[in-house]
Order: structure tokens, then C-alpha cells, then sequence
């Protein structure tokens, strides 16, 4: 727990100081912020479907087993097969198995955070499987390097002029190219690796138990080359991204692309329901989707923090959070940054590493309030916070601070003790952690019970 919550302040701290980096964040959130509103006009009533949103997936992971079920039986009755997997090392022997049975030497891959949750590129590297990243800023971010910075914008933080001089870098680009021509540049250099790849992977934004389809969202049609050209098509998705039936889709596309983009819908919207039948032309020949839990039972069981399963991953929390916009999405160092990603990952990947995830927030609740299913998040941040304490996870120092203020808080004489002076000294040279980013305590000479009294004593 020191050593990730010591990077973790290190690493922010350098990044709330970075001028430049706050420029080009809070230019590209801008936009985001002066499309939005447009986005929610398509709605005659934004809040009540995002209400209704909430309570479909309430429905959906309170019934989780049934609809996965469900889904699994109707998706492999057209030939897909369904791997079910516990953790990411199983999900990853899972994709290994399948690429050295189709002697896979290139894979081409769609945006999808749960790969980058268990690291799938890394993976196939070590096996020596060329590993292609098909959407653009996951493309840039891939030729850098760097993990996604944004769960729906992964280079955010990368100006026009930062890419142009990537690509010059990387792919030997003249450094003066214009955002069209780095995107036709992409292009011409990606359709190359659909020709040749044996598997494309793709993730899912919803899984649709009535129909046991795959529902994919997209701005560019990467996702669609990636599972239709390659002969085999895997889908590794997160299980808490079932919803009941097709027609909840009306629904949940519109309030992804407006809270993710601002668009009323998104340019690609797709289904897929399993590999090319035999009477079609077109699509791979197999089809696996891979089930993934790695964590999102031990949400499941928790029936305080289970509705941070009803997450859609629009990335509007992230966009709204003031630490996010301050310190950015890789001083988190976890795959879901954000106010999201620090409810899930102390419940994915363990409180007691992760626990300062929940204390980098400033509880306004902005979170809660753009949320396109209404998550309770800044409520849940604190509950973290909670069972962090109560699992025996905070500080000696800490512990006997707080026991120290609640028994002074429960004792008027203890309180009206000491004057200001004494009281501001404790805290600010005593208590030192409160002013290393504050400035310092100044408390009022005399509590508001002793001048109370005082007004009191003079009328008698």
C-alpha cells in the first residue's frame, strides 16, 4: 500500500504543477463540456431516462446469472463458443490457446479497456504475436508507449502537434502533418494489418442477454474490421455488461454517446450474434467470447458498492472530477482512472493497495451528478473509505488522530479548553499532514458555546 499510494502522490503532484499538461487537458474536456449539453436535447426527459437506465441495470446484475446464462445459451446456438474466466491470467491462457491453434502471428484489436485490464498486448508480445491497436488515439498511445489516459479518449492529453511529432519519431512522418493527414497516415498503415491478421479482438460495450448479441459502439469502423476481416473473432468483456434485451439498446446507446462524446448516437452501432452462418458471405469463421469476473464478483457481493457495476463507461465522471482534470488519468496508475476507477479497483485489485484511491477526491459530488445511471459515486468513495478502516487498513497515526478528535468532539469542557492559539498549534505543527498542501488552521479564539454563554450571562 506505501509504495502505490507514495507513487501516487508523487506522481500527481508533479502532474497538478505541469502548466502545459492542464492546458491541453482542459482544452480537450472543454469541448467535450460545450457538446454535451447539445447531446442531452434529443431527450425529452434526461433524468428520467437516466432513472430508467439505473433500474434496467439493477435488474440486469441483481439477475446477473440468469441473463449471463441466458446469453450464453442463445449466442452459442448460432456457434459461438463461451469461455467463462475467474481471473486475467485465465482469460489470457484462454486468447494463448486460441491464437497457437490459428497459428496466429498478427492480431489486430479494437478499443477495450479490459484488455488493457489484463494487459492481453504485453501478453502476446511475450508469445511473439504482433499485437495491433486499431483505434486511433489507442494507435498514438500504443506507438508511445503509454497506457490510455481516458477510458473513452486514450491520448487527451496529447496535442495535434505532440502526435504529429510521435509519428514523425515513430513512423518517419514529415513533423508538420495536419490531424487529416496523421489520420490518413494511420489509416493506410492499419488496413495493412487487417489483411494480415489471423484474429481480430474486440471488446463489447453491452452484452444483450435476450438475444445472446454483442453489442459494439464506434466513432471510426475499426471494431468492424477487426471482427470481421481476421477468420476468428474474440470478445473479451467484462460479465457487469449485460443488459436484459435488445430493445434496452434505444436507450443505452444514446446516453453513452451523449455523456461519452456528445453525440446523439455514435457513428457505428453494431450487433453480432455469433460467426458467419452458412448462408452469409461475410464475418470469421469462429467466434469466442471470453466471460471475464477478475474482481466483479467481490463488487457483486457487496451489496453497498454493487452498483458500481452499472457503469456504461462513458468517461462523464472522469470529465467532471477536479482531480482528474488536475493531476490526469496515468498518475492512477490502474487501468479505470477517475472517480469510477477509484471505487472499482481497491474492490478489483485489493483495499489495501489501492485504498488511497478513495481519499483523492474532493466529495464535491459533480461525479454523481453527470453520471448517465445515476451511480451514487461520491457516496461509494466514501465507503471505501469505510471498510478501508473498518478492514484495519488506515494508519497507526491516523487511528489515534481521529480517536483523539472524536473524544475531544464528545466533551464540551475538552473542546472549550485552550484558546485558539493552543488549539492551532496542535494542528498545524503537531498534525503536520494537514498543512503540507493547506494552508494553516486559524481557529477563533473562543468556541461558539463560550461566546454563546458569554451573550447568555450578560442578559441575566
Amino acid at each position: 500500500m506505501t509504495k502505490t499510494a507514495s507513487s501516487f502522490i508523487a506522481k500527481s503532484t508533479i502532474k497538478a504543477a505541469d502548466i502545459e499538461h492542464r492546458r491541453k487537458i482542459n482544452f480537450n474536456i472543454g469541448r467535450y463540456n460545450a457538446v454535451v449539453p447539445q447531446g442531452k436535447q434529443q431527450f425529452a426527459n434526461v433524468m428520467s431516462a437516466r432513472e430508467h437506465a439505473k433500474n434496467t441495470k439493477w435488474r440486469a446484475i441483481e439477475n446477473l446469472d440468469a441473463y449471463l446464462e441466458l446469453f450464453e445459451k442463445k449466442i452459442s446456438a448460432r456457434g459461438a463458443k463461451v469461455l467463462w474466466a475467474e481471473t486475467a491470467a485465465q482469460a489470457l491462457e484462454q486468447i494463448g490457446n486460441i491464437c497457437e491453434a490459428k497459428a496466429c502471428k498478427t492480431l489486430v484489436k479494437s478499443k477495450s479497456m479490459v484488455t488493457e485490464e489484463i494487459h492481453l498486448n504485453a501478453y502476446l508480445e511475450s508469445k511473439g504475436i504482433d499485437s495491433v491497436e486499431t483505434d486511433l488515439g489507442e494507435y498514438i498511445q500504443q506507438l508511445d508507449g503509454e497506457p490510455p489516459y481516458h477510458i473513452v479518449t486514450p491520448a487527451m492529453h496529447k496535442s495535434k502537434e505532440d502526435v504529429a511529432k510521435l509519428f514523425a519519431d515513430k513512423l518517419g512522418t514529415p513533423s508538420h502533418l495536419t490531424p487529416t493527414e496523421l489520420t490518413l497516415v494511420a489509416r493506410q498503415k492499419l488496413r495493412e494489418k487487417y489483411i494480415q491478421a489471423e484474429v481480430g479482438v474486440t471488446g463489447a460495450n453491452f452484452i444483450v442477454a435476450d438475444i445472446g448479441g454483442i453489442a459494439i459502439t464506434e466513432n471510426e469502423g475499426n471494431a468492424r474490421l477487426s471482427c470481421s476481416m481476421p477468420k476468428t473473432h474474440i470478445v473479451i468483456v467484462g460479465i457487469e455488461k449485460v443488459i436484459p434485451s435488445m430493445s434496452d439498446l434505444a436507450m443505452f446507446w444514446p446516453l453513452l454517446s451523449t455523456f461519452g462524446t456528445g453525440q446523439k448516437v455514435t457513428v457505428y452501432n453494431t450487433i453480432i450474434t455469433g460467426p458467419k452462418q452458412a448462408n452469409e458471405l461475410d464475418g470469421p469463421e469462429d467466434m469466442y467470447v471470453i466471460l471475464l469476473d477478475n474482481g466483479r464478483t467481490n463488487l457483486l457481493q457487496n451489496t453497498k458498492a454493487r452498483e458500481a457495476l452499472y457503469c456504461i463507461r462513458c468517461g462523464a465522471c472522469l470529465n467532471a472530477c477536479p482531480v482528474y482534470k488536475n493531476i490526469g488519468g496515468h498518475a492512477y496508475e490502474t487501468t479505470y482512472s477517475g472517480p469510477i476507477g477509484s471505487v472499482i479497483t481497491p474492490h478489483l485489485r485489493g483495499m489495501t493497495d489501492y485504498k488511497h484511491l478513495s481519499n483523492a477526491s474532493s466529495l464535491c459530488g459533480n461525479c454523481t451528478e453527470v453520471c448517465p445511471v445515476r451511480i451514487n459515486l461520491h457516496e461509494l468513495l466514501l465507503e471505501n473509505r469505510h471498510e478501508a478502516v473498518v478492514e484495519g487498513n488506515s494508519g497507526i497515526a491516523e487511528r489515534i488522530a481521529w480517536k483523539v478528535w472524536k473524544t475531544a468532539s464528545l466533551n464540551r469542557k475538552m473542546m472549550n479548553q485552550g484558546s485558539g492559539v493552543l488549539k492551532n498549534w496542535v494542528v498545524n505543527k503537531v498534525f503536520k499532514g494537514w498543512t503540507t498542501h493547506r494552508s494553516n488552521l486559524d481557529f477563533s479564539p473562543k468556541t461558539f458555546n463560550q461566546l454563546w454563554q458569554e451573550k447568555m450571562d450578560s442578559k441575566n
